[in-house]
């Protein structure tokens, strides 16, 4: 594939974090009242900022409630430091790869700056990344002010990079600007949800991945 930056989505797309989020979500909210929802709620807004997330969880909720739900998550998921180890198995070959072969590489998150940086160190793969850009800083998915901000980074055009996500967030947000995306299988949402999107490919293996890059 023929581009000058690739962007990687996080959670869910380079790391294996999406059953700790829906996890810590249950639980920060069960833990103040709010009623459990299915799995796959808290599933489906992985990728989203928290205020957007939790506006979808439960429609009406103040921002004073929240914050106590956001206090509560952050308690639960900082417990588990991101290691080398949740990185998915090849993806920390693929970003190598990307950038011995002169490409951009950058990250695009629904996470806060907070949680990213301290991601970013742990797992091992900060070194790798141009830029990096969270929800709590610019606009949550779908919006595509992080992409903007990012090819404006590089000087680029929509069309010279490519948005690499396991969500439709990831995916409606590229098409908006009409930048090419591929999206992944091992994440959040599965071919069918992610082919809406027009993406350039829906994978479901880092192999499959490698080849659409031409790695």
């Amino acid at each position: 594939m023929d581009v000058k930056v690739v962007i990687f989505d996080w959670d869910g797309t380079l790391v294996d974090s999406v059953e700790h989020i829906a996890d810590s979500l249950h639980q920060a909210a069960t833990d103040l009242g709010y009623p459990a929802l299915e799995r796959e709620a808290y599933r489906d807004i992985i990728g989203l900022g928290m205020v957007e997330a939790l506006d979808k969880l439960y429609p009406g909720i103040t921002r004073e409630e929240m914050s106590a739900i956001r206090e509560g998550y952050a308690r639960y998921f900082f417990s588990k430091v991101t290691t080398p180890q949740n990185v998915f198995e090849g993806m920390a070959d693929v970003v190598t790869d990307i950038r011995l072969g002169g490409r951009g590489c950058s990250v695009a998150t629904g996470k806060s700056r907070r949680g990213l940086d301290g991601a970013l160190e742990s797992s091992g793969l900060g070194p790798h990344f141009d830029i990096t850009r969270c929800a709590d800083e610019t606009r949550s998915k779908p919006d595509p002010a992080m992409l903007k901000e990012i090819i404006t980074f590089y000087g680029i055009e929509p069309s010279e990079a490519v948005m690499i996500g396991d969500t439709r967030y990831d995916l409606e947000m590229a098409q908006r600007i009409g930048m090419p995306s591929i999206g992944v299988e091992w994440g959040v949402h599965k071919r069918d949800v992610l082919g809406q999107y027009k993406p350039r490919a829906v994978v479901d293996s880092v192999q499959e991945l490698r080849e659409v890059l031409g790695l």
